[in-house]
């Protein structure tokens, strides 16, 4: 046994030299009191010094794992151990509806997967090539030498209150008034929104919200065990006549809308449609999460208001944001805006859960945003993107026979084909050709989109936008034929 030792380059030898001897300790493969080969000969058999046997000897002697006998040598410790235990637990019967939910609607365990090479349309995080690594390290190094080692501690629920002021001027910039509101930094968006479901009443079972929509808010509304009801979408944003019909048929316990840049249509709502809206809602008496999607990459027009600086003074509308579509979206950071009051029980909830977000990150993406160099990163990205968006745009109007082809900006596009073609089929005529896409049924409420996709062009090059918009489209044609 003592012949499978493998150093691995780059770890101090002594500790990994430490934990294979205790590993063969705690498994039982080294016996009580049985003797350890001395340092120089184990030092000899697995390439090291003898002075990095002895220091992980000391290291296991120190945990009480192995003993010496001065003139004789070092032998393992007597050790109790359970004896052997036998069960089969049958787990898949012991998981709840919410758990259940969860795995059966897994995208990344069941979807299709990708292989190195591929051309994949697939992602729509933002590209990590533009990310300005110098910066953040020069970010993290100041706040180490402001804060110290308190910056590795515990912190608050709430979130690290340089940051939490920081995000409020900058969302205040986009006009939010925020007398009267807090906020609550997050892991992203998605716990954001996944407390909010959990902190709220859900007496009537039911949420609106717009067809199609973002898959992981549509599985979230899933696991807390609510009915959808998706409402179409129009070149401008939501069919307002189908909302005020529902709103009057049946009783909804919230909204969730992405009134910019939506996932997957790409659509940025109107402003009248807006106003129409937060008017309705608050009308029934419905609060209105609004995802903050990709808000910052308008890449023409004027800047449009989000929801929650359409309501002014009305309290019904909860904003939930991030940068993740933008910005570092691996530092998992979001936040809630809204109602200081409803922020006061969503941070007790946040507490109870995960007690708080990494500070470390926290204050790392604070002082990138203190020190400025928020505003000339994004200009570089949108110039990017941009061109991007405008290529892929092209391409697909040159390649694919779409019917209709959806994105306003952001980092995607929908389309929409003629209704005898199925994207699932089309996908794995694809695959065998080396490009993927995402079907767009995952992103309806209600199971349709048959003929509908989202192609994510962030992180595939410009010739591979046309190499792979091209193949889709030839495998269209040849659907279409009946090839």
């Amino acid at each position: 046994m003592f012949q499978d030792f493998k150093l691995i380059p780059g770890r101090p030898a002594y500790l990994q030299v430490r934990d294979y001897l205790r590993l063969l300790i705690n498994r039982g493969w080294l016996t009580a009191d049985q003797k350890l080969p001395s340092t120089r000969e184990l030092g000899n058999v697995w390439g090291v010094s003898r002075n990095t046997v002895i220091a992980a000897y000391q290291e296991l002697a120190d945990e009480g794992l192995i003993y010496s006998i001065p003139g004789q040598g070092s032998y393992a410790s007597p050790a109790e151990r359970a004896d052997t235990i036998v069960a089969n637990m049958d787990w898949n019967k012991r998981m709840s509806e919410k758990a259940q939910t969860a795995e059966r609607m897994d995208v990344m365990k069941h979807g299709v997967r990708g292989e190195r090479g591929m051309i994949s349309f697939m992602s729509i995080a933002p590209d990590e090539s533009l990310f300005p690594l110098q910066y953040v390290k020069q970010a993290l190094v100041d706040r180490i030498a402001a804060e110290g080692e308190i910056m590795l501690n515990y912190g608050y629920a709430q979130g690290y209150q340089p940051l939490i002021e920081e995000l409020k001027r900058y969302m205040e910039s986009k006009g939010i008034d925020m007398k009267g509101k807090d906020m609550l930094i997050t892991n992203g968006f998605t716990e954001g929104l996944d407390i909010v479901l959990s902190a709220m009443d859900k007496r009537h079972g039911r949420v609106i919200c717009e067809n199609p929509t973002h898959h992981s808010a549509i599985k979230l509304f899933k696991m807390h065990g609510l009915e959808i009801e998706g409402i179409a979408m129009e070149h401008d944003g939501m069919n307002m006549e189908q909302v005020t019909n529902a709103l009057e048929e049946r009783s909804y316990d919230l909204a969730y809308l992405i009134p910019s840049y939506q996932n997957p249509t790409g659509v940025v709502m109107s402003p009248s449609k807006r106003m129409t809206a937060i008017r309705l809602f608050a009308k029934h008496g419905i609060p209105v999460i609004e995802d903050g999607f990709s808000e910052e990459l308008r890449y023409s027009g004027a800047h449009v208001a989000p929801l929650i600086a359409c309501a002014g003074g009305a309290n019904h509308v909860i904003y939930i944001g991030s940068f993740s579509k933008i910005l570092f979206p691996g530092m998992r950071i979001g936040w809630i805006i809204a109602d200081e009051q409803l922020i006061s029980y969503l941070v007790s909830m946040k507490r109870a859960r995960t007690i708080h977000t990494s500070t470390l990150d926290q204050a790392v993406l604070y002082q990138y945003l203190h020190n400025g160099h928020f505003e000339s990163y994004l200009k570089k990205a949108k110039s990017v993107y941009k061109r991007k968006y405008e290529w892929a745009v092209q391409c697909c109007e040159q390649h694919i026979p779409l019917r209709r082809l959806w994105g306003d900006g952001g980092l995607h596009l929908f389309i929409e084909m003629d209704p005898s073609v199925n994207a699932e089929d089309v996908l794995m005529k694809c695959r065998e050709q080396g490009v993927l896409f995402t079907p767009g049924s995952r992103f309806y409420t209600d199971g349709g989109g048959a003929n509908t996709f989202r192609i994510g062009f962030s992180r595939v090059s410009e010739p591979d936008i046309e190499r792979g918009t091209r193949i889709i489209g030839n495998v269209m044609k040849q659907i279409i034929q009946g090839g």
